[in-house]
């Protein structure tokens, strides 16, 4: 339970959770980290805590560098329960710590925990002096909560950059030179497509700011710490919060006894025969929170489903709501299905499109199995709508 030094006097006092699979409905396969950081300089400052059941391993690594008792500031950029919930277990044996956050984060913080403590709200150009070093703060609101901030220390070229640029991924290595970039990179975009996605107007604004910052670290709240690749994670950000897509199809859906996998691969046949680069994900075997990830550079998206009691399958219907709170805009949809005798499948895939504001080039439903003459028609149909 040893902190881990970040730069001099500066360390990594977090948790690693090896063992969560879900965050929110996110699938995080490879766990992650609750990253927390203790700064030593004449006044001692810890920026963020960890998830509530992780705080005494948190005061275990503080408690490696100096007595806990001796911090003074506790820097919370975000109130969210992973990031504040060893509040109250820090708060006990730090207890003439003075809390800074947003004027939102002050006030959700009280919510969470109550009006007990020295709290202190500061707003954007704000800064405090710990000795050697400065604390500047940047507001940077629904990034993604509307309380985030970031924080600054300019002597150090260091940000915390609190949910941003972060990935879920456990690993004992803190930096990105210590673990394959490839994984690293893959994580961030899924915590994108996930969880930062639909905010992409305010991460623009963010990365404007960023971008006038003096950096070589960045440290965020979840994953790898950056220091040798800090340009890509940037790029990658600014890639993905454009919105800009590829040609590029997924195919999204669920089959009762085949007929809509038939249509999916036909469909496939299709935009291969276009030189689209295609892939197919079958809501049985995939997770939602990896389809996101494929989908956020993608030009099309195919969803389909038989019919099940008049609607559409379940799992489909979870993913669309998925899908639509996270908001990709711009797409172009294709809706298709097979039915008996209701039918209205396609119909209830769109409402979803519409309400995502995409562009619905073909629906298609097909009664019972389809055969030749459907899928030439289907193909047909849809190559004419690709090519217009």
């Amino acid at each position: 339970m040893k902190a881990t030094k970040i730069k001099e006097n500066i360390y990594w006092v977090g948790a690693v959770d090896w063992n969560v699979r879900n965050f929110h409905g996110y699938l995080t396969q490879r766990g992650t980290t609750y990253n927390a950081y203790l700064i030593i300089d004449k006044k001692i400052t810890l920026i963020d805590t960890v998830k509530p059941i992780y705080a005494g391993e948190m005061i275990k690594r503080i408690s490696s560098i100096i007595e806990p008792s001796k911090i003074d500031y506790i820097v919370s950029n975000h109130v969210e329960m992973d990031h504040s919930g060893a509040l109250p277990s820090i708060m006990e044996v730090a207890k003439n710590a003075q809390i800074i956050a947003s004027p939102k984060g002050v006030k959700g913080l009280k919510s969470h925990y109550g009006d007990f403590w020295n709290y202190k709200a500061v707003n954007t150009g704000d800064s405090i002096n710990t000795g050697e070093l400065n604390m500047s703060f940047i507001l940077t609101p629904m990034v993604h909560w509307p309380d985030n901030m970031i924080t600054y220390v300019p002597e150090e070229k260091l940000l915390f950059s609190n949910d941003g640029l972060g990935q879920h991924l456990a690993s004992s290595e803190r930096f990105d030179d210590e673990f394959p970039l490839d994984i690293i990179m893959e994580e961030a975009k899924k915590y994108y497509a996930n969880i930062v996605l639909p905010y992409s107007r305010q991460v623009k604004k963010e990365l404007e700011i960023i971008s006038g910052l003096d950096l070589n670290m960045i440290a965020p709240s979840h994953g790898i710490i950056w220091r040798s690749n800090i340009n890509k994670i940037l790029d990658g950000y600014k890639k993905w919060s454009t919105n800009n897509t590829k040609e590029k199809a997924i195919i999204i859906y669920d089959t009762m006894w085949g007929s809509t996998e038939i249509m999916a691969n036909a469909i496939k046949e299709v935009f291969d025969d276009n030189g689209i680069h295609t892939s197919m994900r079958n809501l049985e075997n995939h997770h939602m929170s990896d389809i996101m990830t494929e989908l956020i550079d993608a030009k099309y998206i195919c969803v389909g489903s038989p019919t099940l009691n008049s609607t559409m399958m379940p799992s489909v219907a979870g993913f669309l709501t998925y899908m639509s709170g996270l908001a990709p805009i711009g797409r172009k949809a294709l809706s298709f299905g097979s039915y008996g005798w209701g039918g209205k499948t396609v119909d209830d895939i769109n409402k979803y499109f519409e309400k995502s504001g995409f562009d619905i080039i073909l629906s298609k439903k097909i009664k019972y199995i389809p055969d030749n003459n459907d899928l030439d028609t289907l193909k047909s149909e849809l190559n004419d709508t690709i090519l217009k």
